[in-house]
């Protein structure tokens, strides 16, 4: 053997040793982390249920700064330095923990605000009186009692409460991952500032940043939001869906009309959007609308290589949703997550039911929406939608017509855009950070994570990231059938004590 090839088989022997090494402190540490969750699971399961049960709907103010005093003081018992930067909307709560050595900062972002309630719609007395059932509500699993009284916590147990999902319970992850890094002996390896939003996807973080720039750099952002993969194993993605929302009316006579004194001779408005929303898109599912797929270009073979390593199962993910087949046949579930999607959310027009008249409507509205990538701005896709209503022979008003322009125009559209757009975003996976965070997550799981190059969650953080110039990740840690921003939402409580090794390996990365 030549002295060259002897220093190379050296150097592989050293690196495979080293490798090994790394392994094997991971598994230690995961041990040692695994003894803390299972000690400590009343404490941590209780830190949840103390935080859901707070309301956190972001228009009730009073109780949005109730939770950002509880989140602060969380924040406290465990070192961070905190305060309460206030925004244009509600409250951001910040904390730092800074480490010795470290050359590296990480900012974490998670939201503390919910979605809205229906309380009639919920199995439960109050949405933010937590309950524990021992499985899924819809597989008939029972309430049981003693929540607080309980030592241990069987991981497919259950707690259904607004926001024990979408946001808390990776917050309360998180802070666990601290603690148990403590208990375990186990250091930091970088910086850590935390920042919690009251309001996500209301801007407010975005607009805050200039003044709270010092507060809010890091070298890597976390963004601790959406479900894990259904097959449970880690997940990590590295972009997001945008999104584009618009009231579509299609108007008909002034005021409804007998539909036997008139038919066939004045127009019927449901009839005109039925045929306005139908040019859309053809029979293959493919959007018609020109130029809506401008921009995404052909996946290089490593993101087909990813796309393809996503284990979904698409026969029983159409058993669960009730479908005989997908819109795109020609698609995978991932392939179809790279492309923007065009969704009728709504329709209505007259009135269904005992109550229907026999009439020709004055009109019929559709909510529209866009799910847009990161190749797709909000603004010109609302700029094409526009364009194919016109080009579908429709005069197009912003507020409701008047007579004038009734008389002129046979055809009437008026479009009105339905709140904030957001737009997509995503991080190369080949990114030195990307590759560091699949790298720490694995060693401390034992298993390859899931990587979703773009997953369907809605984050509205792209102003944000781009303020912030550094790249960002998104880590989904609870079940992904856990009903986020519908009635009975709940949390699988296996996937909260695995979300904190997931926590804790990007912390002492």
């Amino acid at each position: 053997m030549t002295t060259r090839w002897r220093r190379a088989a050296g150097i592989s022997l050293v690196l495979a040793s080293t490798a090994w090494q790394a392994d094997a402190l991971a598994q230690d540490g995961r041990a040692a982390l695994e003894r803390y969750v299972a000690s400590h699971q009343r404490a941590i399961v209780l830190e949840l249920v103390d935080l859901v049960s707070i309301p956190n709907t972001a228009a009730d103010s009073d109780n949005i700064r109730r939770n950002a005093a509880l989140l602060r003081d969380m924040l406290r018992r465990r070192s961070f330095t905190t305060e309460i930067l206030e925004t244009d909307s509600n409250p951001l709560v910040w904390g730092e923990l800074r480490v010795p050595g470290a050359t590296r900062t990480l900012l974490i972002w998670a939201h503390y605000d919910g979605q809205p309630v229906d309380p009639k719609a919920w199995r439960q007395a109050n949405p933010f009186n937590p309950v524990l059932r021992a499985g899924r509500l819809e597989d008939g699993a029972k309430e049981l009692s003693g929540l607080r009284s309980l030592d241990k916590f069987d991981p497919n147990w259950r707690l259904y409460a607004r926001s024990a999902s979408d946001d808390k319970a990776p917050i309360v992850a998180l802070l666990a991952a601290v603690d148990a890094l403590k208990a375990s002996g186990m250091a930091l390896s970088s910086n850590v500032r935390v920042v919690l939003d009251g309001e996500a996807g209301a801007g407010g973080l975005a607009a805050a940043f200039p003044k709270y720039r010092d507060k809010l750099t890091a070298n890597v952002m976390l963004l601790l939001e959406g479900p894990a993969h259904p097959s449970g194993r880690p997940t990590i993605a590295f972009g997001v869906r945008g999104y584009l929302a618009m009231d579509v009316t299609v108007y008909g006579p002034k005021v409804a009309v007998n539909s036997g004194n008139y038919g066939n001779w004045v127009p019927n408005p449901a009839l005109g959007l039925a045929r306005l929303l139908a040019s859309m898109k053809d029979d293959e599912g493919r959007v018609l609308v020109d130029g809506f797929y401008d921009g995404v270009g052909t996946l290089t073979a490593e993101e087909q290589a990813m796309l393809a390593a996503v284990p979904d199962e698409p026969a029983s993910l159409m058993k669960l949703f009730g479908i005989a087949a997908p819109v795109r046949s020609d698609l995978s579930l991932q392939q179809a997550l790279q492309l923007p999607a065009l969704n009728i959310r709504a329709l209505s027009s007259g009135v269904i039911g005992g109550d229907a008249t026999l009439v020709i409507p004055d009109r019929a509205t559709a909510l529209l929406e866009v799910r847009l990538v990161k190749e797709t701005p909000a603004k010109a896709m609302a700029d094409k939608l526009m364009a194919h209503i016109g080009a579908q022979g429709y005069h197009i008003v912003h507020s409701e017509p008047d007579d004038d322009t009734r008389s002129r125009y046979p055809h009437i559209a008026k479009v009105v855009l339905r709140g904030t757009a957001g737009a997509g975003w995503r991080t190369p996976p080949l990114a030195p950070e990307a590759q560091m965070v699949t790298a720490a997550v694995t060693r401390m799981l034992g298993e390859p994570p899931v990587l979703i190059r773009t997953m369907g969650q809605r984050v509205n953080m792209a102003p944000f990231i781009e303020a912030m110039g550094a790249p960002a990740i998104v880590l989904p840690t609870v079940n992904f059938d856990n009903n986020q921003t519908a009635e009975n939402e709940n949390l699988r409580l296996g996937h909260l004590f695995t979300g904190i090794l997931t926590l804790a390996a990007v912390l002492t990365m």
